[in-house]
């Protein structure tokens, strides 16, 4: 997919390099089709290396998506470069007052997720957002603290802590492998969790809103839908690449942390062997998926959600 990002944009030349097509706003304006509008929602404190794991996911199909880089302007990110959000962001204030309409939206996890969710110091603001992506948002796509935050606003799914730290990457399975999300999936996928908490299982099985599309023993739940997957709820990380997880833990390591080394990460769990990256091709295929069924659902005239 040719995906129409600023050329300034750092994740422009490395995108490239990986021969992801990208197109700037002058060769998008001479193509007549209309672009899939796509909001992104950037919680992460790796901020350019989140773009740039999202961007190369939306990459992966033949669709061409106009990306909006979104941020919280009652919180001041503190790990972007200088001017980077100024440069490259929207605040979420100007999409509703400008009623901004999505055919899709990525909300991101957050390093936030031990704190209760109303002392998060821009959970208004991104209540808002939820609020609105329900209705001017076709499919929005909610990972890790970010699935957790939407579960727990919608419809009051609590959220608790782990005994320890799920870390590392895990094999699931799909409860129905026919759905669009999950077409073309092995009967097991791996895929990479990072994070102290769960959404409460109980609550959302209870929910009849709410579909509980993948989980295991080990990691739970893994992914819910609602409102016919206009609303996806993940809580591990597909977006990760091969390096994610390893400086997260050679971070902890070097602040002196108790952290377990990531399960099924390094080859014989040595963190002396580079990680062998083994859930991409799924990471791919899901995107695509998404991606393909906003494309063939959204309406339009994004003025009729």
């Amino acid at each position: 997919m040719p995906i129409k990002i600023p050329r300034a944009l750092p994740a422009h030349d490395a995108l490239r390099g990986e021969n992801v097509y990208v197109i700037t706003d002058d060769r998008a304006e001479h193509q007549d089709i209309r672009p899939l509008k796509m909001g992104i929602v950037n919680l992460m404190p790796t901020t350019v290396d989140t773009e740039l794991q999202l961007l190369r996911l939306l990459g992966n199909s033949p669709l061409q998506v106009d990306i909006s880089f979104v941020r919280m302007g009652s919180h001041e990110s503190r790990n972007a470069p200088p001017g980077h959000l100024d440069k490259f962001y929207v605040n979420s204030e100007d999409i509703i007052r400008q009623n901004i309409r999505y055919d899709g939206m990525i909300i991101t996890g957050a390093p936030v997720e031990t704190l209760p969710f109303e002392e998060v110091d821009y959970w208004k603001e991104l209540a808002v957002i939820l609020d609105y992506s329900s209705r001017y948002v076709w499919s929005t796509l909610h990972i890790c603290w970010g699935a957790q935050a939407g579960l727990y606003h919608r419809y009051g799914v609590p959220k608790r802590v782990l005994p320890k730290k799920l870390f590392g990457v895990f094999p699931h399975g799909v409860n129905e492998r026919h759905t669009t999300l999950f077409r073309g999936f092995d009967d097991e996928f791996l895929a990479p969790q990072s994070r102290h908490t769960e959404s409460d299982r109980q609550a959302i099985a209870d929910c009849q809103a709410l579909t509980i599309e993948s989980e295991t023993d080990e990691v739970g739940v893994f992914f819910v839908t609602a409102r016919e997957s206009r609303e996806i709820y993940v809580t591990g990380h597909l977006e990760y690449d091969p390096l994610t997880l390893d400086g997260e833990y050679r971070r902890d390591v070097g602040k002196g942390l108790s952290i377990d080394v990531p399960k099924n990460y390094y080859p014989g769990d040595d963190p002396s062997k580079a990680p062998v990256v083994r859930w991409r091709a799924h990471a791919h295929l899901f995107f695509r998926n998404w991606l393909h069924y906003v494309y063939q659902e959204t309406p339009f005239d994004l003025a009729d959600l």
